[in-house]
């Protein structure tokens, strides 16, 4: 009776246990020395205190050690201390802690609230923990709080951040109220999960239920659009957050940058980014990889120095930015610089990503032996697959043949199963002149079922996107597209293109070879663009894949034929083709 009498009346705000708590605030030796004197003189049984403990011991830094041994010297804990033990942890960013004080509660005989289900819920989200969160939700159900919105809230979010969309959206239909948070987690899960086009879908329908999108909602519109390369669509949200004066902070000013340098516009992401009052690390380096996929290595380098002056210390997401932006300008001994400045300037020790950098580098660069001299001395432990991956890829530009099969074996031994190193080799062997090896390739992975990854390009005309794969045959206006394509590429041929075909997996006769690669995917999404856009009107067209050598080559004609400006990103760059050549100046 006490004790609950203890928990129903809270102390006194002139109590002077209760002031020195909140004196001593989040900082935890202040607080322990609080906690002993409260010990000391009686009231340590009082729960208000204990929670109000709790509540600032869980904020401070490094805390959980603290707050265990604080929890474990409590004889009964009720259910309003486990509620905001499992509310704050998840609150404060400790998801395990809040996940270990519910299965204590559940222990402990006593019944979780809609709000602690949703704090759970949370965490399970934070930790991706597919199988905790869905025995949470089966908890919740039996409980009774299926259909709470709190709760259904965090198990939309839950799956969307899982990968499991059906059944976010499953989650998300059976809402009786469908709140602008409820929204931007399904848009947001969609986006995040590789699903651009279907985020933007979303977007609509929103817009069609008359919810009103907020600044969340447009962070993660941004970031379908810069996926797509929805350009269209993101000039009107930069309009509509203007026209209706939102405030731009760090992150939605982060997300325009990025949406213009992946839509091509460099130029006007630098302008948002000039406009940013806040910049913080995030910023500045989503305007330094945008001038690196753009192949303005010198800006990427003079804007790395600039944010140093300003005091903004890079991350190893900045290094990863300005290594791969001095790797697409051919900036090798500023590369070198750079890498080195890691360790001696900032004390970042470097990982995957930036030996994948220097060795793309160096390989570009035509420094084979450097490339593969840093693989055997300077990465220690056995190199990652993404870094002979690299190296690979500089011996078949660089057509050696004998140190890339060499490379293209060794990743096989340890990537038996990843079907783009079978591709890689056979086109090393082919440009050799080994049809026999060709042959033998083709045939492992025809065993083992391996396929090559899909190419596929889309094109937004007009605000919508449109998507094509080689030899699509699925668009309403097929044959116009096909007609057309022939069309010009007869006309290029006219002006001296010559068809690459050794671009292929040489597994098809010479006449078939030009009819496939006639046909590639960011073929047919220019020639539907050039037929559905104004004279003078530039392509935007984006590549899941890199850029075959014969696509680059024919897009230079058609930027002559078509008078076109025409920019494509592939998978590593920006290519902009005008006037029958291309912003990489052949050095992709």
């Amino acid at each position: 009776m006490e004790a609950k009498q203890l928990h129903q009346a809270p102390p006194p705000s002139r109590s002077p246990d209760y002031l020195a708590i909140l004196q001593a605030g989040p900082r935890l030796k202040l607080l322990q020395q609080v906690h002993a004197r409260i010990v000391i003189s009686g009231s340590g049984h009082s729960r208000s205190l204990t929670t109000k403990l709790f509540s600032f011991a869980i904020a401070a830094t490094s805390p959980v050690g603290y707050t265990r041994r604080l929890f474990l010297s409590i004889p009964k804990p009720d259910t309003f201390l486990f509620h905001s033990l499992i509310t704050l942890t998840s609150k404060f960013n400790f998801p395990l802690e809040s996940i270990l004080y519910y299965r204590r509660m559940l222990l402990a005989n006593i019944s979780p609230s809609n709000y602690t289900f949703s704090a759970v819920i949370k965490s399970s989200a934070a930790l991706l923990t597919l199988n905790i969160g869905k025995t949470v939700h089966c908890h919740a159900l039996i409980c009774g709080y299926g259909l709470d919105s709190y709760v259904q809230a965090a198990l939309l979010s839950f799956y969307a951040k899982s990968g499991h969309l059906g059944i976010a959206r499953k989650v998300f239909d059976k809402m009786p109220e469908k709140t602008v948070v409820a929204w931007n987690s399904l848009i947001s899960g969609y986006e995040q999960n590789g699903f651009g086009k279907e985020a933007i879908g979303l977007f609509y329908l929103m817009q069609d239920s008359g919810v009103k999108p907020d600044s969340t909602t447009f962070v993660s519109l941004l970031s379908a659009c810069a996926q797509l390369g929805a350009a269209g669509l993101g000039s009107w949200v930069h309009e509509y957050i203007v026209r209706n004066c939102f405030a731009i902070n760090v992150v939605l000013g982060t997300a325009l940058v990025n949406m213009y340098s992946n839509c091509g516009n460099v130029s006007k992401a630098r302008e948002v980014f000039n406009s940013m009052k806040e910049k913080n690390v995030v910023a500045w380096t989503a305007m330094i990889s945008g001038y690196g996929m753009h192949g303005h290595g010198s800006q990427a380098l003079e804007l790395f120095r600039e944010m140093r002056v300003h005091g903004q210390l890079p991350n190893t997401v900045t290094f990863v930015a300005i290594l791969s932006a001095c790797a697409h300008a051919g900036l090798v001994d500023e590369g070198h610089q750079i890498f080195a400045s890691m360790r001696q300037d900032y004390g970042l020790v470097p990982s995957m990503e930036h030996h994948v950098c220097l060795v793309d580098m160096l390989g570009r660069a035509g420094q084979l032996n450097e490339a593969y001299q840093f693989i055997k001395d300077m990465i220690p432990r056995e190199p990652a697959p993404a870094v002979w991956t690299a190296m690979l890829g500089a011996c078949k530009m660089h057509k050696n043949f004998d140190l890339g099969v060499e490379v293209a074996e060794h990743l096989l031994s340890i990537e038996p199963e990843n079907p783009g190193h079978y591709v890689m080799l056979s086109n090393i062997y082919a440009l050799a002149g080994r049809m026999d090896r060709v042959e033998k390739v083709r045939n492992i992975m025809i065993r083992n079922r391996l396929k090559k990854e899909v190419g596929y390009s889309t094109i937004d005309v007009d605000q919508k996107i449109y998507v094509f794969s080689m030899g699509d045959k699925s668009h309403p206006e097929t044959n116009e597209i096909y007609l057309y394509l022939d069309e010009l590429m007869s006309r290029c041929k006219e002006a001296g293109y010559i068809p690459a075909s050794e671009s292929l997996m040489h597994e098809v006769e010479e006449e078939e070879r030009e009819h496939a690669l006639r046909h590639h995917s960011e073929k047919l999404a220019i020639a539907f663009g050039l037929l559905k856009t104004s004279p003078g009107v530039a392509i935007r067209v984006v590549k899941n894949l890199r850029i075959c050598e014969d696509c680059h080559t024919a897009i230079k004609y058609i930027s002559i034929v078509a008078k076109r400006e025409i920019n494509v990103r592939d998978r590593l760059r920006f290519h902009h083709f005008k006037d029958g050549s291309c912003s990489c100046q052949d050095y992709w």
